[in-house]
């Protein structure tokens, strides 16, 4: 909880048979996660005892609540997890990452874990299923450059976002890999789809990047104060279909600003397919008279975003590596899907 909330009060009647955590998940509103770790921290007295989350309420009890919830510290844990794993030698490996996939553990993601009783367990969810925990599974030896919490990452991916990344297995190699992100040496391409038909083929977006002051968990182009982004986009495929309007991009990234791409094609209007943050719709419905699935609806449950193409230096040798991933499964299946609505004619391709 990020206020305190009260520190005493009376169950009223009309509440009887609700559930502790449920009761008070609504009565301060605030996640019942929240609430189930103040709970599990003994930090919730009923009737001056401590309870468990799922005491039902009878009414009249009087409820204390005696501070705040405390987090457990983030921590990088091995987990035996499956990799993608396209390249590997002594220094570095590249990495085809799944979408859903977050690269390591952060604050936002707090979703602690339950057992039978619907209580917190000790370990925190927040530390489990990242490229991280993957990565020190699979490999003797990682960077220690960027931290505990991320050994070996030199660039990351969006949790929704497929596709190849590079991890460092030692200090030297991090380094030396970091400075060709620098230096914007390494090549990045990624492969987009995106809400309607963009007004040029070809277009570069020079547009600085900044954290929008309102939802914190966006960012933007507007305002000042931003660092230089630029993205650089050339029409694949427009496709006119009975579900809307969609262009088949390839982007290529000269920085690696959060949410780059997905940031730069919402401002030319164009939202990312699947990426209802900046304004992507959740789901699309066929339209009248364009085919016999007039009225069904598709939606993505993953933003149409994947890092395709990837070509650095390599940090010992020298030599120049240049790897390519193609679209997973689910993204191809959805392209399949829309372009089967396609009329004769409807579909160009970029010049």
């Amino acid at each position: 909880m990020t206020t305190t909330p009260p520190t005493a009060f009376a169950v009223e009647p009309d509440s009887a048979g609700q559930r502790l955590d449920q009761f008070l998940a609504s009565g301060l509103d605030v996640s019942r996660a929240r609430v189930q770790a103040l709970i599990a921290q003994q930090k919730v007295l009923v009737n001056d005892v401590p309870a468990k989350a799922s005491l039902k309420l009878r009414g009249g009890e009087r409820i204390a609540i005696l501070g705040v919830a405390e987090r457990p510290p983030l921590r990088a844990i091995a987990e035996n997890i499956p990799l993608d794993i396209v390249f590997e030698d002594d220094d570095l490996a590249i990495i085809n990452k799944p979408a859903g996939m977050m690269v390591h553990a952060g604050a936002g993601a707090v979703v602690p874990s339950q057992d039978a009783n619907g209580d917190p367990k000790e370990e925190d969810r927040r530390n489990r299923g990242t490229l991280v925990n993957a990565l020190l599974h699979h490999f003797a030896t990682l960077s220690a450059v960027g931290g505990e919490l991320r050994p070996g990452i030199v660039h990351r991916l969006d949790k929704e976002t497929s596709g190849l990344i590079v991890v460092a297995k030692n200090d030297d190699a991090h380094r030396k890999l970091a400075e060709q992100f620098a230096k914007r040496q390494v090549k990045k391409t990624y492969i987009a789809l995106v809400h309607g038909w963009p007004r040029k083929d070809h277009g570069t977006i020079s547009a600085s990047i900044r954290r929008d002051r309102i939802r914190r968990i966006r960012m933007t182009t507007r305002g000042t104060g931003g660092r230089d982004a630029i993205s650089h986009y050339a029409v694949v495929r427009r496709l006119d279909t009975a579900f809307g309007k969609f262009t088949l991009l390839e982007v290529k990234i000269d920085t690696g600003r959060t949410h780059q791409i997905r940031v730069h094609m919402a401002s030319l209007g164009h939202p990312v397919v699947g990426d209802a943050l900046y304004g992507a719709p959740k789901e699309m419905r066929a339209r009248r008279g364009r085919s016999t699935d007039e009225g069904v609806a598709i939606s993505l449950p993953r933003n149409f975003l994947h890092a395709a193409q990837l070509e650095l230096t390599h940090p010992r040798t020298g030599a120049r590596i240049a790897l390519k991933s193609p679209l997973p499964p689910e993204l191809q299946a959805f392209l399949a899907k829309i372009e089967s609505t396609v009329a004769s004619g409807d579909s160009a391709k970029g010049g």
